[in-house]
């Protein structure tokens, strides 16, 4: 049986202490409790190496929001799979719709950046969804196969294992509106049933799919008890300690 993941995505929110108080609260709340999933924190850049200190001990993971896909070089404002590694990361969010959007990247370049956190050991958290333009085209499950088959160009079967799939309707990002736990348990479906199409039953039956897109404490139990649910990457509930806790208790 899948173990759930949690993520949470602070996006670009939290300064440095902030960051520590958020990540108190959060340690604190789950101290006594005894989780049966795994829980990620995804802060910032300016916070992950005093994240990584303060999570120690602890049963949770540090993950950064984004990585770029070269070693190192004159490439001004980025940051690559070594450096995440050097301050304790070992995971990464790759393809996340904002950055699809806001920032252009392109199937091509996230998969480019998934190659390069696989070669150096970082887990991925792969974000693929549809806009709400597409859903009600009815052409999802076409925008999903793109982003799915383009993402994961020459990934072996071996290192699909070493990553998980988050699919995030864009149109449900920070908008209140989320799909209902049937729309998202079909895409989930679809999703799995493509990488068992291109890797194998095995795989497929293994890989861990995340829903995100508005999960909060008054809805991730539904979400989550879908058959091809396996946990949440989420965004503004987790950064209340309170209600990132409600999620994980869900799980």
């Amino acid at each position: 049986m899948r173990k759930k993941v949690i993520a949470g995505n602070w996006k670009m929110n939290n300064d440095l202490s902030e960051s520590q108080n958020l990540i108190t609260r959060l340690t604190s709340g789950l101290a006594n409790l005894k989780i049966n999933c795994d829980v990620i924190i995804c802060p910032p850049y300016t916070s992950l190496s005093e994240a990584n200190t303060l999570i120690k001990n602890t049963a949770i993971k540090l993950g950064a929001q984004n990585v770029y896909y070269e070693d190192n070089g004159a490439y001004t404002g980025e940051i690559s799979p070594l450096m995440l590694k050097s301050v304790g990361c070992e995971y990464v969010i790759i393809g996340h719709s904002e950055r699809r959007t806001i920032f252009k990247e392109s199937n091509e370049m996230i998969n480019k950046k998934i190659k390069k956190s696989l070669e150096h050991g970082l887990k991925v958290i792969f974000c693929i969804g549809e806009t709400l333009e597409e859903r009600e085209k009815n052409i999802t499950n076409d925008v999903i196969r793109k982003q799915v088959m383009e993402g994961l160009q020459d990934i072996s079967e071996k290192d699909i294992s070493n990553m998980i799939i988050a699919y995030e309707p864009v149109w449900a990002i920070g908008t209140g509106r989320n799909a209902t736990p049937q729309q998202a348990q079909d895409v989930h479906l679809f999703i799995r049933k493509l990488i068992e199409d291109k890797y194998s039953m095995s795989s497929a039956d293994n890989l861990t799919i995340q829903y995100g897109g508005s999960v909060k404490p008054d809805n991730a139990k539904d979400l989550l008890s879908q058959p091809d649910i396996d946990g949440a990457l989420v965004g503004g509930a987790c950064l209340k300690a309170e209600s990132f806790i409600e999620i994980i208790k869900a799980a």
